[in-house]
């Protein structure tokens, strides 16, 4: 057996839907709004005023939206080994 079709085999590929779009957002919003008020110390980095956000700097926004990634493929790993989602 080639290398290639080994590989090919160990990893499928995950096609994208609007349904783990959905998720992902969904996530994202999520840990933001949880990070907006569980992070004590803020404004570290540069500040955006965005979506109404004062203080709220780059720095958190990167770290929430890193949390609310892994949320949201934990949610789609999940769900794609029920079958519940494709």
């Amino acid at each position: 057996m080639d290398i290639n079709n080994t590989i090919a085999l160990a990893n499928p590929t995950v096609n994208w839907s609007a349904q783990i779009a959905f998720i992902m957002i969904t996530s994202n919003i999520f840990a933001i709004g949880i990070g907006r008020y569980a992070i004590q110390v803020r404004n570290l980095g540069p500040s955006m005023s965005i979506a109404g956000l004062q203080g709220f700097g780059l720095t958190e926004l990167l770290a929430t939206t890193s949390l609310g990634h892994i949320i949201g493929a934990g949610i789609i790993l999940g769900l794609r080994s029920t079958s519940i989602i494709f």
